[in-house]
Parts: C-alpha cells; sequence; structure tokens
C-alpha cells in the first residue's frame, strides 16, 4: 500500500492511515498493519532503525499517526502524550442535528472522567460534520461519548447498529484531520492537518 507520509525527520515520522487498516498487530486478526508495512519498506530503504507507535487509531478511523524511530524516542513522545501537551483534532459525520453548533461532553468512559470539545463546520438534511478535539484519552471515547448523546458516528457498527438509522455509510465516518503538538527534541511547535479522505468527499457531495 501507498502510505502517504505527512511529516519525517530524524526522529519521528508522521502517517496518514487508511481506513481499515490495524495500527499494530492484534490477537486473531490479519497480520497486515499500519506499522508492519512502513517498517517493511524501512528495511527495504536500509534505514537502520525501526519504526514504533507513540499512540493509535481504531482499524476503522482514518488519519494522521506518529510514529517514533527508536524505543528511546518512542518513550519521550508518549510522555508528551501523558502529559496532555499534544492535541487531535478530529472530523466525524455525526448522525442527526446537535442542538448545540458547539459544546462539550462530559460523561465518563469506562467509569473514568472524559472530555471531549466539538464544533459543527457544516448542516446537512440528516447529519452534521463536526470537528472534535478529545481533551482526555479515553478508548474509544469519541464513538463512545457520540452515542451516549444519540448522536453516533455514521458508520458505527460497534456501539450501534447501522440499520436503526436512515443514512448508511460503508466505513467509520471519523478521521484524525489535526496534530498540534512541541517536539520533544528540536522543541520546535509542530502543526500537521491531513486533508479529507476522498470517501469523505463523496459523501458530502
Amino acid at each position: 500500500m501507498n502510505i502517504p507520509v505527512i511529516y519525517e525527520d530524524d526522529w519521528l515520522l508522521v502517517a496518514n492511515k487508511p481506513s481499515g487498516l490495524l495500527t499494530i498487530p492484534a490477537p486473531g486478526k490479519q497480520k497486515r498493519t499500519l506499522l508492519k508495512l512502513l517498517n517493511d519498506d524501512f528495511k527495504n530503504r536500509s534505514s537502520g532503525y525501526r519504526l514504533h507507535p507513540c499512540h493509535r487509531l481504531d482499524k476503522q478511523t482514518s488519519g494522521l499517526i506518529i510514529f517514533a524511530k527508536g524505543k528511546s524516542m518512542q518513550q519521550r513522545m508518549m510522555q508528551v502524550f501523558k502529559q496532555r501537551k499534544v492535541k487531535k483534532t478530529y472530523l466525524a459525520f455525526i448522525y442527526g442535528k446537535l442542538a448545540r453548533n458547539q459544546g462539550w461532553i462530559r460523561n465518563p468512559v469506562d467509569g473514568k472522567s472524559a472530555l471531549t470539545r466539538f464544533k459543527t463546520l457544516q448542516r446537512l438534511k440528516d447529519f452534521c460534520l463536526v470537528r472534535i478535539q478529545p481533551l482526555t484519552g479515553r478508548k474509544n471515547q469519541i464513538r463512545l461519548h457520540f452515542k451516549q448523546i444519540g448522536h453516533p458516528i455514521l458508520g458505527e457498527d460497534r456501539f450501534a447498529l447501522r440499520r436503526d438509522f436512515k443514512i448508511k455509510a460503508k466505513r467509520l465516518c471519523l478521521h484524525a484531520q489535526g496534530l498540534d503538538f512541541l517536539h520533544p527534541v528540536t522543541r520546535a511547535s509542530i502543526h500537521l492537518e491531513a486533508e479529507l479522505p476522498e470517501y469523505f468527499k463523496r459523501f458530502l457531495s
């Protein structure tokens, strides 16, 4: 697969993961993962190091994901995440029409506090294009939060049933569109964006 690389330096690489591809291997799941594809490419380039993921995206979620070149850099970048110094921005198609154009979702996830900020960018007939920023990093936080308020993400098939909704989507309409963080080595402010996937563009049209 031709995996788009959005950013690369001597320490980090940021790839634009396609939907339907696992980030790392999972028990009993397909062996072809984003990590393997990228490391196979690096091996062919005789780069002399391996990539290690600094965070994850669901299989069905597309978008930006950071990899470290070497274990020590992975630990440094993961520390930046633990300090909540990485701002992640997602775009999603949300079923129905939200009562407010912007706001917060504060419902707990797995018994832990969770906070998600959202802003409606475009209202269509039966769904909305929404920009989302998770302020905490709970597993499946975005998907669960919007399901909890009665507006699941289009294409959701794990926390909601697709047949329950008029609009049918072939994939989960959730895209990790932006990343902002302070580089752990150079201390430079990094701002990255991935364009809207073609599937999103076709859905809007």
